[in-house]
């Protein structure tokens, strides 16, 4: 690492020497903690779209060259080789597990898989039509009643976690049943927590043969989302674990955050784009044309970060490709889905602009190809971000150096008003 420059700010004819930090993949960074301070001044970045809220060692982002890479290992090798527990171990641990630790792990996944016979009670008071991300995010803090060593800081951050990377599996599974009117189907204790989640989504009470294109596609699907850094999402768990609350509380809070059509519903917003396609007959060149010409919106195109591609895209479009054809749909929208893409992926307008498919417009397809209903879409995107969203959480609290989050604003609003009395306003 070479040394940091430093930066400069001329301020009111006074000039504030600001250092410089440069991470481990040569990202730099105006340290400003001390600007207010130090002149009274502060930055205003809505959206926070160029302000590195910490640092970070966990996942690492390059969108001009479309690389994703967990703890420095490429997204692609871990997709490929990696199952998703495997990964989970890597985010919150920072390197793989050997063949025991491994085995460790998922004794703790699987023993804590079961939900207490009393929180299922909880269901009673959903309606069948509530929102499973709703009911979700009331689960997690629900279940965290039953555990109270949570609250306990002698207790091991890891078994925590491992605690609640086991129910989520199980709690989104139980949402798919209660919407659904079915009875709730147990966890299996010799699964393959992939194989698991459809096992109990799925399932008739017993352990039933799950489909293996089925397991690995969803595999894939979990560790692609496992994290992806500071998105809307994490940097809600950290602020709310910065107060001092505990994992379930912060990680349900993510949930909330998640649930957005802007963040975690994106997926979402590409079905209904699909549908609203079909149910009006629209033709799809027509559609690509009146959105060349910025009457129509694209979803599932593009991505905020990614200015090149985005690499989980294009680990999921070959997963797409082989459940579609060996599945063999008949499904209008998938149809139509497909063709779409033929189009971004020749048209000049969209290559030049990089309006490429991204994994939220993958994950989608093939996600309704395996029977997964829209309203279960964002529900397994939190499944899989868990490890991320626990990871970042026990990054943060081993931080000797942590303090509540609260950023500072611009206030805009009213100045100097006397108070009057409502009698005689």
């Amino acid at each position: 690492m070479t040394d940091a420059p430093i930066a400069r700010l001329t301020l009111l004819n006074e000039t504030l020497e600001l250092p410089v930090v440069i991470g481990t993949e040569d990202e730099h960074a105006v340290d400003i903690s001390k600007l207010r301070g130090n002149t009274g001044y502060i930055t205003l970045d809505e959206g926070y779209g160029n302000t590195g809220s910490c640092k970070s060692g966990i996942t690492f982002i390059n969108g001009e060259k479309g690389m994703l890479r967990y703890r420095g290992y490429p997204i692609e090798q871990l997709a490929e080789k990696s199952n998703f527990i495997e990964t989970a171990y890597l985010l919150i641990h920072g390197q793989l597990p050997t063949v025991n630790q491994l085995t460790d792990f998922q004794k703790k996944i699987d023993d804590n898989a079961h939900l207490d016979p009393n929180l299922l009670n909880v269901y009673k008071g959903f309606t069948r039509t509530a929102h499973p991300m709703a009911m979700l995010s009331s689960m997690f803090n629900a279940g965290g009643c039953y555990h109270p060593d949570i609250m306990d800081t002698d207790t091991d951050l890891v078994t925590i976690a491992a605690k609640l990377i086991a129910k989520t599996s199980t709690i989104a599974a139980a949402n798919y049943r209660h919407m659904n009117g079915q009875e709730v189907v147990a966890p299996l204790d010799d699964a393959d927590y992939a194989e698991n989640l459809l096992h109990m989504m799925f399932g008739q009470g017993k352990k039933s043969e799950v489909d293996p294109d089925h397991i690995e596609i969803m595999n894939k699907i979990l560790i692609l989302h496992a994290d992806h850094e500071q998105n809307c999402s994490t940097s809600t768990v950290r602020m709310v674990a910065s107060s001092g609350a505990n994992m379930f509380t912060s990680c349900s809070a993510g949930v909330s955050a998640l649930w957005g059509w802007r963040h975690g519903g994106a997926n979402v917003a590409v079905l209904n784009m699909l549908e609203e396609l079909d149910r009006n007959k629209v033709d799809y060149k027509d559609f690509m044309e009146k959105v060349k010409n910025k009457e129509a919106k694209l979803m599932g195109f593009g991505h905020r970060v990614y200015k090149s591609f985005d690499p989980r895209a294009s680990i999921l479009k070959t997963s797409a490709d082989t459940i579609l054809a060996k599945l063999n749909v008949s499904d209008p929208l998938l149809d139509m889905a497909r063709r779409l893409e033929e189009v971004a992926l020749e048209d000049s307008y969209f290559k030049d602009r990089n309006l490429y498919p991204n994994v939220d417009f993958y994950s989608g397809i093939i996600m309704r190809a395996m029977g997964i209903p829209v309203e279960m879409f964002t529900v397994m995107f939190a499944v899989g971000r868990m490890p991320g969203w626990v990871a970042h959480f026990k990054e943060m609290v081993e931080n000797p150096a942590i303090r509540i989050s609260r950023p500072r604003q611009v206030y805009t609003g009213s100045t100097s008003r006397d108070y009057i009395s409502v009698d005689n306003r």
